[in-house]
């Protein structure tokens, strides 16, 4: 079964300073090892970080008005900062692994189980 690991965090800014410049570089070798862990048992599928919410745009049709946004998103507490895509057998597997990432020590990891967006 697929499940993603998602990691929410809170917006911010980029480092500023040698020490932010520098917990962030630890940070992101920590979450390096861990997705290189992930790919050496063969149960990564596919891993990302994704840009600041600042250069994203939404999208949205309603009643047929199509509408583009810029970010940043100041309506949002919470911003994905990545993901790992997972092959496990079981919800267990994937909980263990999410309290594995190094993200859950200052960050949100939210597990989700992929599937039909509509199931009747």
């Amino acid at each position: 079964m697929s499940y993603m690991l998602v990691v929410m965090q809170t917006g911010g800014g980029k480092p500023q300073t040698a020490e932010e410049k520098r917990v962030a570089a630890d940070r992101m070798a920590r979450m390096q090892g861990f997705g290189a862990a992930l790919q050496a048992r063969g149960i990564l599928q596919a891993a990302d970080s994704l840009r600041s919410d600042a250069e994203g745009i939404r999208v949205e049709r309603r009643d047929g008005k199509l509408s583009f946004s810029d970010g940043p998103f100041t309506e949002s507490k919470e911003i994905i900062g990545g993901f790992f895509l997972i092959d496990v057998k079981t919800r267990e597997e994937a909980l263990e692994l999410a309290t594995q990432c190094p993200a859950a020590e200052w960050s949100t990891v939210e597990v989700r189980q992929s599937g039909p967006c509509y199931d009747p």
